[in-house]
């Protein structure tokens, strides 16, 4: 008759957990080198310094003078190498007064944000295209699930600052005014599929750099 040996789960999560368990602390990403949906090469670890673990790209208000009156400032692994693989990152969002974060979606993370300054109305849409909506302050914080189309406006006459953070290195971005009027995609079939008559996309496609 054969034994069985009862191991106890305890025992066998302190093995998958233990540092020996582990391939590497980190994976400082290498911006030379190949990317994948899974994030950035390995930078050799012989060459890690304390300075891709540290990242100072958010201390400053961006530049609001454009089409949306905002700036976001992101803090991907792109931007900050030390974030690759661990799954989260920021950026920083500066609205002046009038301006507006568009319809977007992360197709690749959830998103927090937290008001520093001034009031920004924001809110989400979920897939059964109800809407959740809020006027945030100073100190509040608002959720956006991964892929729901979300937004933000400047809901007062001052410039409006947050922070946002993300549940993954790459979260992705696409902009759905971008997606419609920024790009190649024939006139007629913009039309089409958003209702919009000629006169409208033309001048969505001129304001947003758009052609055909």
């Amino acid at each position: 008759m054969v034994k069985m040996v009862v191991i106890p789960l305890f025992f066998i999560a302190a093995l998958l957990c233990s540092p020996s368990s582990r391939a590497a602390d980190f994976c400082v990403g290498d911006l030379k080198g190949p990317t994948s949906p899974a994030g950035y090469s390995c930078k050799d670890p012989a060459k890690v310094t304390v300075d891709d673990f540290v990242y100072s790209g958010l201390a400053a208000v961006g530049n609001t003078s454009n089409l949306i009156k905002a700036s976001v400032a992101p803090a991907f692994a792109a931007q900050f190498p030390g974030l690759n693989g661990l799954g989260i990152s920021v950026a920083r969002l500066d609205l002046a007064p009038g301006g507006v974060i568009p319809f977007h979606t992360h197709p690749a993370g959830n998103e927090v944000l937290i008001v520093l300054q001034g009031v920004i109305c924001a809110g989400f849409v979920d897939t059964a295209n109800k809407v959740y909506l809020k006027t945030l302050n100073k100190g509040d914080v608002m959720i956006f699930p991964t892929g729901l189309l979300h937004f933000q406006v400047n809901g007062g006459g001052s410039l409006a600052t947050a922070i946002v953070s993300f549940s993954s290195s790459q979260p992705g971005l696409q902009l759905l005014d971008y997606v419609l009027f920024a790009n190649d995609l024939p006139s007629l079939l913009v039309e089409k599929t958003t209702f919009l008559d000629d006169a409208q996309v033309k001048k969505l496609k001129g304001a947003l750099g758009g052609t055909n």
